[in-house]
């Protein structure tokens, strides 16, 4: 028997024990975006140092302007300049549990079920974002020290408790730490499989920038009746304005808004046309019925490689009950827009503010608020030594190939990671799309958790070949 089966073998013994210390962490209320729950943001971080400590790692909770944030290392004694270091990144913290009556369990006793196809399920806040994906981390390294005596590579943990709440102690903390921080490459657990039986690596995360304009006209709001056909309705103006953003075959009409950005490579087109993604029931599911994206690109491209121009929200003049007959003197609406590749969200913000002053007609005046510049998107290359190794580990645990998908969201960690620490980031999560996270009932299969700590088991095995 080889040290990867030894391993696997003693995660296989200790998963009961894995299980109870999951609920023992899932039972901490540790909502960090809630003052109320300060100190059990706190016991979270506690527990988990304690937990770290106990199987070998050098770790601390480490005070920031908000919640601790959790630094563990552990270098193996036959440890060289050559062995590698890998920062494994999670986070303790939960979403509040809002609404409370449409939890049909208690969100923080994790309880859990089978299902009637004899899938179990962990029910509580926090099982599958982020505390059932972290553990799985915790176990694995747990499962390698047991087994083996020595993990095989040098490992830091890095687990913030604000995630759920904007992260805002993280960039200064990185930024205070680069030194200490700073690895090979950065591994995320918080995203999903591309479905239960088979595992996946987001390389590709989309990047944003958001926008708010306001459009003014009249100086005041205006009777109808009175001025109605000769004033300019600024409503009017905004509408053409967002109108004219995308052309009939659903492309972005800003000038330069494709800049930097590339088609998919050949195999990963080819890959993800035979994940018999069903643009049907992707839609339908949602009431719709039809694509309303750029044509010649797949629903997948769309919604993991392509850029977006999206409005959020609109408004103007009376919206009280029943009618107010006025032309109003203001229109607003906010904006956001998904980008891909080497778009730059600065250059992207600029673009879009001198097409929509273009856009205006006499008499019409648009200004803006928005955020600031942005965050690019995230790639890593197929080819990174990382995601083959990676991949070749999760293959060899799910016998099936790892799907190498793109996440239509923002996971702005990846982007810290790259421009602060100087590191890629692989992101190989356990989740599901019926996990519900944020919202009540939410859930995480054990499958996941157990597969997710072999997974890991194997991962770390894979890393530490030379």
């Amino acid at each position: 028997m080889n040290t990867v089966e030894q391993v696997l073998n003693q995660a296989e013994q200790g998963f009961k024990a894995s299980m109870s210390k999951l609920f023992e962490l899932l039972r901490i209320p540790s909502i960090s975006t809630d003052p109320a729950y300060k100190a059990d943001c706190q016991k979270a971080a506690d527990w988990l140092v304690a937990e770290l400590t106990a199987i070998g790692f050098a770790a601390k909770a480490r005070p920031t302007g908000g919640h601790p944030m959790i630094v563990a290392h552990y270098t193996p004694k036959a440890a060289t300049a050559k062995t590698p270091h890998v920062l494994f990144y999670g986070h303790y913290d939960v979403q509040p549990v809002d609404p409370l009556e449409l939890w049909e369990t208690k969100p923080f006793e994790p309880t859990l079920k089978t299902d009637k196809n004899g899938i179990e399920r962990i029910y509580g806040r926090g099982t599958a974002d982020d505390k059932g994906q972290l553990m799985t981390f915790v176990e694995a390294a747990r499962a390698w020290i047991a087994a083996s005596g020595s993990l095989p590579i040098k490992a830091t943990f890095l687990i913030e408790g604000e995630e759920e709440s904007g992260s805002a102690s993280l960039i200064p903390f990185l930024n205070a730490n680069k030194a200490e921080l700073s690895c090979d490459v950065a591994f995320v657990c918080d995203t999903n499989m591309w479905d239960e039986k088979t595992p996946a690596i987001t390389t590709r995360l989309r990047g944003m920038v958001k926008e708010e304009v306001t459009v003014t006209s009249p100086s005041l709001d205006l009777h109808s009746g009175l001025f109605g056909g000769a004033a300019m309705n600024p409503l009017r103006a905004l509408s053409k304005m967002i109108a004219a953003l995308h052309d009939k075959n659903g492309r972005v009409t800003i000038p330069e808004f494709y800049k930097g950005v590339s088609e998919l490579p050949k195999a990963t087109k080819k890959q993800w046309a035979g994940l018999k993604f069903s643009e049907k029931k992707f839609l339908g599911a949602v009431g719709l019925k039809s694509n309303a994206g750029e044509k010649n690109h797949s629903t997948i491209e769309q919604i993991w490689a392509r850029p977006t121009a999206e409005v959020n929200g609109m408004w103007g003049g009376y919206q009280g009950a029943g009618s107010k007959t006025v032309i109003p003197s203001q229109a607003h609406a906010k904006f956001t827009f998904r980008l891909v590749g080497k778009q730059n969200p600065k250059a992207i913000l600029k673009a879009f503010q001198v097409f929509a002053k273009k856009q205006m007609p006499k008499d019409a005046v648009i200004s803006f608020s928005g955020e600031g510049s942005g965050s690019p998107a995230s790639e890593i290359s197929e080819n990174n030594i990382y995601i083959q190794k990676s991949s070749a580990a999760l293959k060899a645990e799910f016998k099936k190939e790892t799907v190498l998908m793109g996440s239509g969201g923002s996971i702005p960690i990846v982007q810290s990671f790259k421009t602060i620490l100087g590191m890629d980031s692989v992101l190989v999560g356990f989740g599901l799309n019926d996990d519900a996270i944020h919202s009540p009932n939410e859930k995480y299969n054990v499958s996941s958790f157990q597969k997710g700590i072999r997974s890991w088991v194997r991962i770390i095995a894979a890393l530490g070949e030379k």
